[in-house]
């Protein structure tokens, strides 16, 4: 174990370094961008001994920093990990370090304060993914609007103004609710600690109550269908690197909130009502992709996969099985690779071409041959081939779901048919064919730091999807203690109503 607050530097040495380049405005673009560079390999760097470090066959939380922070409400600067915040921990990094490169090369103004934003935004999901008080984790949660408004605010498209509003809107209103039930939760349990909320015994009433507010907050986030609307205009506004954390990162936080909170604390109004979500996550993996099949803009239909993606992790969590739930944290870190990728690919060709109309594009093979292998790596993933990481969670999922119900899980299994065939419609058309726009003859193939930033995701991709076992491994011990959690308040709900 290390002896030093090694989750108090991962949190607040990005948001000071970011601080910094967004006040200061005489800094160069170079110097801000090695200064974010450097920043984000540093803090990879700090994840990565703290993923080394972590005792992989112990469920418990690790690595506690635990002080008294408002003494007269008995709130705590209250930090840990387990196995889910520790993977999730790493990915952040490692998608950040990432969007720290290619960021670098994005001609932006004001390029100091860009990249300070993504630093900030670094640190508060890294705020997000440890914080163990339920206050400071709300303080986390909420500040993650704050950069990322920002982001798509000053550096997005033409109709910014109006995605980041909507954004704001939806995820504003889901947190209210999320707040006056942590309130609420505190003033029974006498405490903020999130793990003091497990051991409540409440009434079916007041955890269905509490199911749906934190389920609104969570889901907004995740999205879940029908809340997702805000997802597409947020994507398609903001700048190539925005869509890269929203989709990688971001996103992610819903579906850890409800591992996290959610059903620990209402498990048995989870219970009761996880075969309705489980129908709205079958609602967005079938219905939304089609939504995503009938899309003209690149970035559209890959935030509308985003959606279906997601459904597949909501219906594993909600199976609340070990399969299901495990298959859900891998495929969110899944999702976060190859959506990085998927969303770098488009930023590359608009880049060239300042258009992300499908339409506009075709025979890109015979101009760009190494976008086209690298675009086809993670086209495949996104599919779930056997031996991407796509495969691996999907396959544990739908393995949970049809424990709990045979004839969802054999629709979903379809969904991974319809994922097929609008990733590969949309690989046909941009990369095969003919071409019919003169100006896809004067496209130049993936300069050097594109190529190394895409080859080193679709090597994790596939390492990973050959090799599962370090993740798995990272998050099991800890998943079995919130199945043996959900089992023991089973037992005290039922107790309590005889």
């Amino acid at each position: 174990m290390l002896d030093f607050p090694i989750l108090s530097l991962l949190i607040w040495l990005p948001i000071i370094i970011g601080l910094i380049l967004v006040i200061s405005n005489d800094i160069s673009k170079s110097l801000s961008s090695t200064i974010t560079i450097m920043t984000t390999f540093i803090v990879l760097l700090i994840s990565l001994k703290l993923f080394d470090a972590y005792n992989h066959t112990y469920g418990d939380l690790q690595f506690i920093e635990r002080i008294i922070w408002i003494s007269g409400l008995n709130i705590y600067y209250f930090l840990a990990v387990d196995g889910i915040s520790v993977s999730l921990i790493l990915l952040t990094s490692f998608i950040n370090f990432l969007i720290a490169i290619f960021a670098s090369s994005e001609n932006y103004s004001n390029k100091s304060s860009y990249l300070g934003y993504f630093l900030i935004l670094e640190g508060l999901l890294m705020g997000t993914f440890s914080a163990f008080d339920s206050i400071l984790f709300y303080i986390f949660f909420e500040s993650l609007l704050i950069p990322l408004f920002l982001i798509i605010g000053i550096w997005g498209g033409a109709n910014r103004k109006y995605a980041t509003i909507k954004f704001f809107l939806y995820t504003l209103f889901g947190s209210v609710l999320m707040l006056i039930s942590i309130i609420y939760l505190a003033n029974v349990a006498g405490s903020f600690a999130i793990q003091d909320f497990y051991s409540l015994t409440l009434s079916f009433e007041e955890q269905a109550i509490i199911l749906l507010a934190f389920l609104i907050g969570f889901g907004i986030k995740i999205p879940m269908w029908p809340v997702h609307t805000w997802l597409p205009d947020a994507h398609v506004e903001a700048p190539t690197s925005g869509s890269v954390i929203l989709a990688s990162v971001l996103l992610k936080v819903g579906g850890y909130g409800m591992i996290r909170f959610l059903l620990p604390i209402v498990t048995e109004a989870g219970i009761y009502f996880s075969e309705y979500m489980i129908y709205l996550s079958l609602i967005a993996i079938i219905y939304i992709s089609f939504v995503a099949y009938a899309q003209e803009d690149m970035k559209k239909l890959i935030a509308y996969s985003s959606v279906a993606h997601m459904g597949f992790v909501t219906m594993g969590i909600f199976t609340m099985t070990p399969e299901g739930i495990e298959g859900s944290i891998f495929q969110m870190i899944s999702h976060g690779i190859i959506s990085a990728a998927l969303f770098l690919c488009v930023g590359v060709v608009y880049e060239r071409m300042h258009t992300r109309e499908i339409s506009r594009y075709g025979g890109i093979v015979s101009v760009m041959p190494r976008y086209a292998v690298v675009f086809m790596v993670f086209t495949l993933g996104a599919l779930g081939l056997p031996g991407t990481t796509g495969f691996i969670g999907e396959f544990l999922i739908l393995l949970g779901t049809f424990k709990v119900n045979f004839l969802v899980a054999t629709i979903a299994s379809f969904g991974v048919i319809l994922g097929a065939a609008y990733m590969l419609w949309l690989y046909r058309r941009i990369v095969f064919g003919e071409i019919k726009n003169t100006e896809v003859n004067k496209l130049v193939d993936l300069k050097i730091s594109e190529m190394i930033i895409l080859s080193i995701l679709a090597f994790v991709s596939i390492l990973f999807g050959f090799y599962p076992d370090p993740l798995l491994s990272t998050t099991s011990a800890s998943v079995e203690g919130l199945i043996d959690l959900f089992n023991t308040n089973i037992n005290i709900f039922t107790a309590s109503n005889l």
